[in-house]
């Protein structure tokens, strides 16, 4: 299945359907105003009191590449050290505002991620975030504070041809399906089953 294929049980923003994860990537380099529009739009999603708890780390000349991909797993490195941009999303534990520990910080920053994601196709481009990292690795490397978590490692760009990738990763070069929105949605009460 292509992401030409995919088909929603109900309408939707075309975006949404374009956007996947793919591994492969062309070297093409990101111009700084598409980067900088896909920036801007995670800039506003929203937060928390606004808080806009996330940063991003953007890695794009070759020193700051390699200090990222010496955190990703194997597994990752393997097709992430094509993609021309890797950023490291972070996000603020603490409300600036009062100090005090802010629970939402990863929702609010997942939204970003989000925004960041539907921005990179309108623009052309594709984005996969990456669990695959060490945290702590990442933290000395990147000098993170200790009240940032660090969520995912991103690779960002022009996709590329699934034969730039390892066999084995080939074959799952492809939009995935979703399930179906009864089995996530539940009305009233949490059940196993949705509506």
């Amino acid at each position: 299945m292509d992401n030409e294929k995919r088909k929603s049980d109900h309408p939707v923003n075309p975006l949404i359907l374009m956007r996947w994860s793919p591994r492969s990537f062309t070297s093409a380099p990101v111009p700084e105003e598409k980067l900088n529009s896909i920036l801007e739009a995670a800039r506003w999603a929203p937060s928390c009191f606004n808080e806009q708890p996330w940063k991003w780390i953007v890695a794009r000349t070759e020193a700051d590449r390699q200090r990222v991909l010496e955190v990703l797993a194997e597994t990752n490195r393997v097709w992430a050290d094509k993609a021309p941009v890797l950023l490291v999303l972070v996000s603020h534990t603490v409300f600036s505002r009062n100090g005090k520990p802010n629970r939402w910080n990863g929702f609010d920053a997942g939204c970003a991620w989000g925004y960041l994601a539907l921005e990179a196709v309108r623009q052309g481009l594709y984005a996969h975030a990456m669990g695959g990292f060490d945290k702590a690795k990442a933290r000395a490397v990147l000098n993170i504070p200790e009240d940032y978590e660090i969520y995912a490692v991103i690779a960002m760009g022009e996709q590329g041809p699934e034969e730039n990738l390892p066999e084995e990763l080939q074959e799952r070069e492809l939009p995935s399906d979703r399930k179906a929105l009864s089995d996530m949605v539940c009305e009233g009460l949490y059940r196993e089953t949705g509506l």
